[in-house]
């Protein structure tokens, strides 16, 4: 693969990083499986080997998972700007969401930090990363 993108991602793709034992990331991992219906988008738990390679080429922590990433090609959108840009993608009425993006990053991400520092209080965590599938297989790096 060229080296002017992350392993396992080409030009064209769009890959969500996620916490694989946070509930809440799960369950966001499902919604976007579940309205994804053009399947623009690939997951891929930040446990994973794949997961740690993608971290380590952008050169985000390998052991802090306090964001949920969307890999561009050669660019990752963090926080607040990730998930705006996913649901701007999703079917209607999804991306009507993406009016937040009018909102001053800092308040968005600040309010994304409250949740990402909290999220296994409020919503547990998983024993182990949830694997795929057989039928969500290709979704997944």
């Amino acid at each position: 693969m060229d080296n002017s993108f992350p392993p396992n991602v080409g030009a064209s793709d769009q890959v969500i990083l996620f916490d694989g034992v946070c509930k809440l990331c799960n369950g966001w991992s499902r919604f976007v499986i579940r309205f994804d219906t053009h399947k623009k988008f690939k997951l891929c738990a930040v446990q994973s080997d794949e997961g740690q390679a993608i971290l380590q080429w952008f050169g985000y922590p390998t052991n802090y998972f306090n964001t949920m990433l969307l890999i561009q090609g050669n660019r990752a959108l963090e926080k607040s700007d990730s998930i705006l840009a996913i649901v701007k993608q999703l079917p209607f009425p999804w991306p009507l969401l993406s009016v937040f993006k009018c909102m001053p990053r800092l308040f968005r991400d600040w309010f994304y930090d409250r949740v990402a520092q909290n999220r296994y209080k409020i919503f547990g965590r998983c024993a182990a990363c949830i694997l795929a599938t057989p039928d969500h297989q290709q979704r997944f790096l």
